[in-house]
């Protein structure tokens, strides 16, 4: 069935429902644009939301970073951000391949409607003036018609009248005559015109308009399928996101379950971990007895059987924290000697310090006679704490723990200025075996500066293994300090241990002498000689074959020599330096210029 045939009278009604298409369409479109500005709006938003959450300090610099529930929620975070990009990916698709296209299509459809009306309009203009002259040439038929008539009746009176002359009759009867033939003439033309206008009807609507809308029908059937389509790829703009946002969601809950409270316990212990010994028992001051108050109540006595008493009055309470903000020890001044002057010594007179903590008093006389060496670095740090270079301002647990990072990152940077300096070792045998390749010469001052920071690395390892074993040792005291304290009640000094000066002086030797420059011997030993063992230690079996290409005199130590064409073992690959360690069928391993060789690797 089609409108042609069906509707072949409803031309207004077609008119009013193409347009009605047209207008559904065009609000479809306005809808997803407006649905991709939500869209757009909300991806948006959640990006903000995040940016808000996000930490602001890097991952390295952040201590919370370490929580697993931190991780957790940073983690939550880039899902949930990944999700906005994936709302913006379906505002991007449906904003290019329903609104742009749609709206494209029906501009288009609007043309194709317009020029389909027009042709039915002018067919219909075509009929209605075919119809028009049949009107004319009809009225104009009837018109002869009754003045032939009439003038019959007057030739037939003026004929019969006996009064009249045979003039005015012969007159009469070609008047009727006349009219008669002109009647005829014009039945002729009505006859004409009538039939052409039943043909141009019947053209009109039997073939004309029927083929006007059927195109109209066809056009409108294509609308709705691509407005159909584009119901369509609302949903496909859904689902192509749907894998994502599920791994998004996955990702999320995967999170949710990656909290670990006992772990996020222990990296808790980790980060703040002090190594302080816990305080011991405050000891009974008996005030009943005049005899054992000294002349200041509040000082530090040293009773005649050695041990140190401590004296104060009740505020000393709230001073025994050791590691409170606003209950820091003071160090007490140093002499040029880097020891404590002689008012802070054992015999020297008792402090005015009234109710500090045995420990906390220990902690200053370590630390005031703790030796600095020459090289000895402190910057100012945030809240006015000193940051030095051996981590001393840190608690013992903390301090051992920054330590071992320095000392491993050291370590790693000796290692690599050492294979650095066996690769320039190489070379240079290449170069002077073979000038043309480079000049020896060029690799001295890479060499020479190779050498001084391996000196100085060796020297930063030593410094940071003693800092390293004597936060150890302290952690170790403190340890046991504290457990010994469940034992018996404390037992503080009143001032620092007497072989304390001596140890530290020992210290300071160990530590000046390892800041001595090398001497020129050490220069010309072999550096490090634990790391030239690692070449050694290879595995035997190969891990490819080669070719020589060229031939090599292999004069030097650590090199064998080669024939153009000899097949050989691959050992080790290249690694950076132009060598390649192999091995020769009869037996025999060494290096030769990567260069001469065709590599194949199993």
């Amino acid at each position: 069935m089609d409108w042609g045939t069906e509707l072949w009278d409803q031309f207004e009604v077609l008119e009013r429902h193409t347009q009605w298409g047209l207008d559904l369409l065009d609000r479809y479109v306005k809808f997803v644009k407006e649905r991709t500005e939500v869209e757009q709006a909300y991806a948006k938003q959640l990006r903000s939301l995040v940016k808000k959450y996000l930490p602001k300090r890097p991952i390295k610099d952040d201590p919370e970073s370490k929580f697993s529930q931190q991780q957790s929620f940073v983690q939550i975070l880039q899902e949930v951000n990944d999700f906005a990009g994936q709302r913006e990916l379906v505002a991007e698709n449906l904003g290019v391949r329903v609104c742009l296209e749609l709206a494209k299509y029906s501009q288009e459809i609007k043309q194709e409607r317009k020029m389909h009306f027009q042709e039915g309009r002018r067919a219909q203009q075509q009929l209605e003036n075919g119809f028009k002259q049949l009107e004319n040439s009809k009225r104009k038929f009837e018109r002869d018609c009754r003045e032939a008539e009439k003038a019959a009746q007057t030739a037939e009176r003026l004929d019969q009248d006996i009064n009249a002359t045979k003039a005015d009759v012969e007159k009469a009867k070609q008047q009727a005559h006349l009219r008669s033939h002109m009647a005829e003439e014009s039945k002729n033309e009505y006859a004409a015109q009538l039939q052409r206008f039943n043909r141009d009807q019947a053209h009109f609507y039997f073939s004309q308009m029927p083929q006007i809308f059927d195109k109209l029908q066809d056009m409108d059937e294509r609308r709705a399928t691509r407005l159909g389509a584009g119901y369509g790829l609302l949903s496909e703009a859904e689902l192509q996101v749907v894998p994502i946002i599920a791994k998004c969601l996955e990702g999320m809950k995967v999170a949710a379950e990656a909290v670990d409270p006992k772990n996020d316990s222990q990296v808790l212990i980790e980060l703040h971990k002090s190594g302080f010994a816990r305080p011991g028992d405050v000891e009974f001051e008996d005030f009943s007895q005049p005899m054992n108050r000294a002349p200041s109540d509040s000082s530090l006595g040293t009773p005649s059987d050695g041990r140190p008493e401590l004296r104060g009055s009740g505020r000393s309470r709230a001073k025994r924290w050791p590691f409170g903000k606003k209950n820091k020890p003071r160090p007490p001044p140093l002499s040029p000697l880097g020891g404590p002057l002689p008012s802070a010594l054992p015999n020297g007179p008792p402090s005015p310090r009234s109710g500090r903590d045995p420990l906390a008093i220990l902690s200053e006389i370590s630390k005031s006679v703790k030796p600095r060496l020459a090289s000895f670095r402190s910057l100012r740090g945030s809240r006015g704490t000193v940051v030095t270079e051996d981590f001393s301002h840190l608690p013992p647990e903390q301090q051992r723990k920054r330590l071992q990072q320095q000392l491993e990152e050291r370590s790693r940077e000796l290692q690599k200025e050492v294979d650095q300096r066996e690769a320039l070792k190489k070379m240079k045998d290449v170069y002077e075996k073979t000038p043309q390749m480079g000049d020896p010469a060029s690799l001295e001052p890479q060499i020479t500066e190779t050498l001084s920071n391996i000196e100085r690395l060796k020297l930063e390892v030593q410094k940071y293994e003693a800092w390293l074993a004597e936060a150890e040792s302290r952690v170790l005291s403190n340890k046991g300090d504290s457990l010994g304290r469940h034992a018996r009640p404390p037992d503080p000094p009143a001032s620092a241990p007497p072989d304390s000066s001596s140890n530290s002086n020992a210290s300071q030797d160990n530590k000046e002498s390892s800041e001595e420059p090398p001497s020129e011997e050490g220069q010309d030993a072999p550096i490090y000689t634990e790391f030239d063992e690692d070449f050694e230690e290879e595995p035997a079996s190969p891990i490819g074959h080669c070719v020589a290409i060229y031939h090599f005199e292999g004069s030097s130590e650590g090199t064998i020599s080669m024939a153009e064409g000899e097949g050989l073992s691959l050992m080790e690959e290249d690694k950076g330096d132009g060598w390649t360690r192999v091995r020769r069928k009869e037996g025999g391993e060494g290096y030769v210029p990567t260069s001469y060789l065709r590599v194949t690797l199993n």
